[in-house]
């Protein structure tokens, strides 16, 4: 009942502002209706009960033998459905012209789903056609101007980073080449970090924390070079956060223990690389990411525990390496068709990790050792104009074993997961 009334408030009122739009602003209003059914093989990491898929669960056995992760499961859901408005406003000052987005759907968060969430939510300057600037939450750089075409609605995720965070983005052109740099922080896509305060402590959570902790920003840097039908580019990443700010040493089941404050903070680095070549009914794209700790955009990844001081607790950190690439080629119009594939490797960590490992893995709890995942995907639809129809599948490989002292993944053994992925959609 809640959101059939958010809904029809907002119908309402684009249509009252399209009637009585103020003077020199332009407002377009659009959205979808969505629907997926889908059926899975086994066990996944995922969130949103399934509709964000990630890959397959490790086995886990029963004192029968049999696993417990081995269940397929499948669902119907419309969740997102999406409302949205692009606005055009009048020129500020010399020549700057100011545009702004609002778009919603009824994802949720984390667990919390049927509920309404805030996608994009920023305005943008744009200065005589050589530099903007844009203010709110919108796709992570790292996601960028480069994505798989595919249907199913993790966007290629883990191999491509997926999140939307609120950031500060200044972008330069000139020519065909054009330079990015972004302050991003975090909103709903979260890092991951320490559960508790206990040093030593190997369990973990999602929080904003971590990084407003720190009191420094996520930062990007980018440089594309661009054509009618090229776009090919390479970008920087780097996160320093505070796991902790204080610390319980010596805790019992009969003493809680005694709290110090520390001052830890772990800085970390990533590199990627994009190209996207679009011609006519032809798309082909790629994109492949040496990631350092980068939980917050959906993917594998983390930290270990290098050092503890025996007094205080303070811990020392180093980061978890990946390296993700997919490619994605479709083709046609009417009638699309495309393939997709993706390759994660856990490369662990460079130093030795005497206390353990934070996360490799999206799910928390069970993931830690994961070690590569592979998935290939295939799709076909049907388009008309504010309409598609579409049907997908996908195979996706995850190989798990236990840590070595430096997170590396040995003595693996593989699970699959087949995914069928059923779609229409009403676009206006």
């Amino acid at each position: 009942m809640k959101k059939t009334g958010l809904f029809l408030a907002f119908a309402l009122l684009a249509a009252g502002t399209a009637s009585a739009q103020k003077k020199h602003f332009d407002y377009k209003f659009y959205g979808q209706i969505r629907t997926d059914l889908f059926y899975n093989s086994r066990s996944n990491s995922e969130t949103v009960d399934g509709l964000f898929y990630m890959y397959p669960k490790d086995e886990a056995r029963d004192p029968n033998g049999e696993d417990l992760n081995g269940i397929p499961s499948g669902n119907f859901y419309t969740l997102y459905t999406r409302l949205g408005v692009d606005v055009k406003g009048p020129k500020l000052g010399h020549g700057i012209r100011p545009s702004a987005k609002v778009e919603v759907d009824f994802r949720g968060s984390g667990t919390s789903y049927s509920t309404v969430r805030i996608r994009h939510a920023y305005f943008n300057l744009d200065f005589k056609k050589h530099s903007s600037l844009l203010v709110g939450q919108t796709w992570h750089p790292l996601y960028g101007d480069v994505a798989p075409d595919i249907m199913n609605l993790n966007m290629g995720a883990p191999y491509q980073p997926f999140s939307r965070a609120p950031q500060a983005r200044y972008r330069f052109h000139q020519k065909n080449f054009q330079l990015t740099a972004a302050a991003i922080w975090q909103s709903q896509y979260l890092a991951v970090g320490p559960a508790d305060n206990k040093a030593g402590t190997v369990d973990t959570k999602k929080s904003q924390d971590f990084l407003k902790n720190s009191l420094t920003p996520e930062f990007y840097l980018g440089l594309d070079y661009k054509t009618p039908n090229l776009l090919a580019g390479v970008g920087l990443e780097m996160m320093s956060m505070t796991p902790r700010t204080t610390s319980i040493v010596g805790a019992t089941d009969d003493f809680k223990g005694t709290e110090y404050r520390v001052h830890e903070r772990i800085t970390s680095l990533s590199y990627e690389a994009h190209v996207k070549y679009q011609k006519e009914s032809f798309l082909l794209a790629a994109k492949s990411v040496l990631g350092s700790n980068l939980t917050q955009t959906s993917t594998v990844g983390g930290y270990g525990i290098t050092d503890i001081d025996p007094v205080t607790g303070e811990q020392e950190y180093t980061p978890l390496k990946t390296s993700h690439t997919w490619v994605n080629v479709m083709y046609g119009k009417k009638l699309r068709g495309g393939l997709f594939g993706g390759y994660l490797k856990n490369l662990g960590a460079t130093k030795e990790l005497k206390y353990g490992v934070l996360s490799t893995g999206y799910n928390l709890e069970t993931d830690t050792n994961l070690d590569q995942l592979a998935t290939v995907s295939a799709e076909i639809s049907y388009n008309l104009p504010n309409w598609k129809f579409g049907l997908e599948y996908s195979y996706c490989n995850a190989w798990y074993g236990s840590n070595d002292e430096k997170g590396k993944v040995v003595d693996t053994h593989r699970v699959d997961n087949h995914r069928i992925v059923a779609v229409a959609l009403f676009q206006f």
